[in-house]
């Protein structure tokens, strides 16, 4: 087995320092921006997933999963048909409308067990929201 030449002229070994600063500042910046896009502002919430169910006639089922980022005292709840973060002690005390679920126009009644709310449209129509 004969020794391998070591020679000092690799080209792979000087190829990555003298790539252009440029393009490591904007590899940094792209990373960053990635890294903050993912999170979400304090005190606000979105949709990850909406689940829509109409099998059975005069009924939609839909269940929906919100991210929240709360502030301290909050915890992720619904305000005019939306996720929201609301005071964690309408949570704890089960008082659904006092962070106003419903929308614009609609009544809020507590279900007789607390474990969700009605919004009454002007019209009749009703929807109820249960906590699972």
């Amino acid at each position: 087995m004969a020794p391998s030449p070591r020679t000092g002229s690799r080209q792979d070994a000087t190829a990555l320092p003298s790539m252009s600063s440029t393009f490591w500042a904007f590899m940094i910046l792209a990373s960053l921006l990635i890294a903050y896009c993912s999170q979400l502002a304090a005190g606000t919430c979105e949709i990850v997933t909406l689940d829509r169910d109409s099998s059975q006639p005069r009924r939609t089922i839909a269940r929906q999963t919100a991210r929240c980022a709360c502030r301290k005292g909050q915890i992720a709840g619904t305000t005019r048909a939306r996720p929201a973060c609301v005071d964690a002690r309408i949570i704890k005390t089960k008082q659904w409308c006092d962070m106003l679920p419903c929308l614009e126009g609609e009544g809020c009644d507590l279900l007789i067990n607390r474990s969700g709310w009605t919004c009454t449209q002007p019209g009749g129509r009703i929807k109820t929201t249960t906590n699972t």
